[in-house]
């Protein structure tokens, strides 16, 4: 290799390096764990104006698709057990 090429390749890896560790602007309590508000943004969300106030019935709706869905596959395990053939619709099962 030539003497210019070198100098090129070992400062583009020492640019490489400096860059990988650059200061991003946070202060990182340990490692990994950088996040700080925003200015004007509170340190809690709980009872500030961003807080969401999520609606519980809005938060219970999957639960209970959950359930519905157990309740149909319960149906159809049940009717195949009986008759041997398995039926998707459970509006279907007798």
């Amino acid at each position: 290799m030539k003497l210019s090429t070198k100098i090129l390749m070992t400062a583009i890896l020492t640019a490489a390096a400096m860059g990988a560790s650059a200061y991003d602007g946070t202060n990182c309590k340990e490692p990994g764990v950088c996040w700080e508000p925003k200015p004007g943004f509170p340190d809690k969300v709980a009872g500030s104006k961003y807080d969401p106030k999520h609606d519980p019935a809005e938060l219970n709706k999957q639960s209970q698709s959950i359930k519905a869905m157990e309740e149909r596959n319960r149906k159809r395990h049940d009717n195949f057990v009986k008759t041997g053939k398995f039926v998707y619709k459970v509006e279907d099962i007798k």
